[in-house]
This record gives structure tokens, C-alpha cells and sequence, in this order.
């Protein structure tokens, strides 16, 4: 693992395509690796990854480069000593509580019995154009629409493009994905620029009393509990993690019950079990494979020496097939406790986790209640995103057949 080809593989498509031979090798021979000739560092062992969410002051979430395919085909980064603005996700304390309060009664107050009529709603039309067709592409139909569409009335925006917004969404991952060149890369950071100013149009013509989360930010900005920078930010990320998590995990679970007849014949005899399956599609195919930590000073983790300024991978997909934590970890146990790191660990635990889950029961109850079976599409096979950060599918072409 310190060769320039053990680093070429990283992001070769063959790994982004099947990632778990490659993340397998490294739990057992280099859990804590430097990717050489660089300062990115891998990490995939439940443990450490456990550990390291807890060191926040050794392991910052402040984002201080973006990763990109070098020349040569290996990862590099694009580096600088810290953002004009971190916020949420990004974020390390106290800022980070500041930011959370300022969206978590929203999301709190509206998250199940308030949000699931406009999601059924939003889940009828898109399976309903599948259903008339019976087949196409599940990603183009519904998957991809469903929750950016849920997303942008949770937060609030107004007039928006849906396509617009999942194009802004998709970006925004793809800026910290290490897949595309240098030229590429400026590209999208131009395009997240446009749709930050958008984003901010959006939150100078916010109404102070609503009760959505727009509001809520617009409240904190004028109360000056928040900086306008940080509003825009915070709105920016709800909208790319918002839309990317739950697009990745419908993709995902969908493929899963297409390719297991059997699994989706139990599935509609006990709906009941639908949370658990959703659970292990977490854990199997995680939507975000990493999240990025920094490093502020000397460390180590491990017996690993991790230097000052390094970029920290914390692979929670790896970490998720963990067989010192899981049990016949490449299967489906609708048994198994929850475990999974999917969702993040400690301060930085996902706060829309709950809607990921509510939106991906009921779309998965509606087409399972709705259809006889589900299949692939043979003469169109699926395909994914060549991306290391997402799993998630560009094309799932599925033939369904109405109940």
C-alpha cells in the first residue's frame, strides 16, 4: 500500500464501481492509511472511525480541501487554511450548536406526522408515472425528484427548479469526490457559487413568521444569532445532503428488491419489516461513503502517525462491513441491531436521518403495495455514479408489474 498503483486505485473505476474487496484489504492490513505520496489518509475500522468522531479537536470537521484526480491518475487535493464560512456539517463547537439549533425544532416539529401527507403525495405521483409505463428509469422517475421535492418545501424555498436544485445538490458532493480533474473541478465550484447567490435570494425574501426552516434561519440571521455567510451555508448544506441521502438509499434499496424476488415477496406479506430492511441498505450501501475531517496539529490514531494539515477520509461504508462488529457482514440480517455508522457518530450524527428513514418507508411501502414484481431490466443494466463520496445510481432501469 505505498505504491503510486495502490493510490491510482483508490479512485479507479473498478473500486468506485465495487468498493468492498478494496475497503476488506484495508481493515485488515492498513485500517489507518496514508495514501502515498500525499496527505490524505484513509481510515476504515469501525473502531478507529468510532474513535476518531470523538477526538473533535484532533479530527476537525472544518473543511480545508477538496479532493480531485491528479494527472496521473491519483487522488490530490486542493487545499487552503479554512473556508470564509463553515457551518453545520462543517462546523466544530460551539458554532456547530448554534447552527443545529437553528434548524432541529423545525425538522423536529415537522419531521413524521406533519411531512408524511405531503410525502405520500409526492411518492403517488412519481410511482404512478412508473406504473403507467411499466418501466423506466427508477432514478429519472423517482428517486432523484421525490426527495428533492420533499426537501425544498420542508426548507421553504419558493418558485424553485427541481432539476436545478438536484444539479446544485449533486454538485456539492462532487466538489469533495476526488473523481474529476482540476478543470472539472473549478467548473463546479463556479456552479455552487450560483446557487449559493439563489440560496441567498431566497433567504433575504423569507418571511420572519413562517414556520418552515428558511424562516427559522432568516429569524436567526436578523437576531444576528447567525451571520447571513452561515445562513446561506446551512441552507446550502440541508439542500445537497437533503436531496443526495434519500435519492442514494431509494436507488439502492430499490436494486436490492429487484435482484431478491424472494426478499420482495416477504417484504410485502410483513411491510412491517420495511424499517429493518431500509436499516441494512444503510449499512450495505452507505449513500455518503465518507465524510472529511482535518487535522489540525501532529496526531495519531492507531499506531498510525497522521501529520498537521492532513485530509482525514472517514469511511463509514467500511466501517459498516466491519466483521469485528458484524456478523456475516455482506448479507442482509433484517435482525440485526443497529449499528451502522451511516448517519455519521457523535456531534455530527445526521439531523435529517429521520426524514432519510420516513421518505424511504413510505415510498418502498407504495411500491411494493402497488406491484406484483419488481425486476431489473436486462438489456439495460444498472450503473453508478463514478464518484468515491456517493453510492448512488446513475441509471436503475426497473419493469414493474401493477398489483
Amino acid at each position: 500500500m505505498r505504491d503510486s498503483a495502490s493510490a491510482r486505485r483508490l479512485i479507479d473505476p473498478q473500486t468506485l464501481d465495487d468498493p468492498y474487496p478494496f475497503y476488506r484489504e484495508l481493515r485488515q492490513t492498513a485500517p489507518v492509511w496514508q495514501v502515498p505520496g500525499t496527505k490524505i489518509v484513509v481510515v476504515t475500522r469501525h473502531a478507529l472511525l468510532e474513535e476518531a468522531a470523538r477526538r473533535v479537536e484532533d479530527f476537525s470537521s472544518h473543511l480545508t480541501g477538496v479532493l480531485y484526480r491528479s494527472w496521473n491518475g491519483t487522488p490530490a487535493r486542493l487545499t487552503r487554511d479554512s473556508l470564509p464560512v463553515q457551518a453545520l456539517a462543517t462546523a466544530d463547537p460551539p458554532a456547530h450548536a448554534l447552527h443545529r439549533n437553528a434548524v432541529f425544532p423545525e425538522l423536529v416539529a415537522r419531521k413524521m406526522s406533519a411531512m408524511a401527507p405531503d410525502i405520500e403525495q409526492v411518492t403517488d405521483a412519481c410511482i404512478g408515472r412508473l406504473l403507467a409505463a411499466r418501466s423506466g428509469d427508477f432514478m429519472h422517475l423517482v428517486a432523484n425528484p421525490l426527495p428533492m421535492t420533499v426537501v425544498s418545501r420542508l426548507v421553504g424555498f419558493k418558485g424553485s427548479d427541481i432539476d436545478r436544485l438536484l444539479r446544485a445538490a449533486f454538485d456539492s458532493t462532487a466538489v469533495v469526490d476526488g473523481t474529476m480533474n482540476l478543470f472539472q473541478l473549478l467548473f463546479c465550484l463556479v456552479r455552487s457559487a450560483m446557487i449559493q447567490r439563489w440560496i441567498g435570494g431566497q433567504l433575504r425574501a423569507a418571511s420572519r413568521d413562517g414556520s418552515d426552516i428558511l424562516s427559522a434561519i432568516r429569524r436567526s440571521v436578523d437576531d444576528g444569532t447567525l451571520r447571513t455567510m452561515e445562513g446561506r451555508a446551512i441552507l446550502h448544506i440541508l439542500l445537497a445532503a437533503g436531496g443526495e441521502s434519500t435519492t442514494s438509499l431509494l436507488g439502492n434499496a430499490v436494486r436490492r428488491l429487484a435482484e431478491d424476488p424472494e426478499l420482495q415477496a416477504m417484504l410485502r406479506a410483513q411491510p412491517e419489516r420495511i424499517p429493518a430492511f431500509l436499516e441494512e441498505v444503510l449499512r450495505l450501501e452507505s449513500p455518503f461513503r465518507y465524510h472529511l475531517r482535518s487535522v489540525p496539529k501532529d496526531t495519531r490514531l492507531g499506531d498510525v502517525d497522521i501529520p498537521r494539515r492532513a485530509t482525514v477520509l472517514m469511511f463509514w461504508s467500511a466501517g459498516n462491513r466491519d466483521p469485528e462488529v458484524f456478523d456475516r457482514a455482506d448479507e442482509i440480517d433484517l435482525d440485526r441491531p443497529r449499528k451502522h455508522m451511516t448517519f455519521g457518530r457523535g456531534i455530527h450524527t445526521c439531523v435529517g436521518a429521520p426524514l432519510a428513514r420516513l421518505e424511504g418507508a413510505i415510498v418502498l411501502r407504495a411500491l411494493l403495495a402497488r406491484t406484483r414484481d419488481i425486476a431489473l431490466d436486462a438489456s439495460r443494466p444498472p450503473a453508478w455514479v463514478k464518484s468515491l463520496q456517493v453510492r448512488r445510481h446513475e441509471h436503475l432501469t426497473i419493469r414493474v408489474t401493477p398489483a
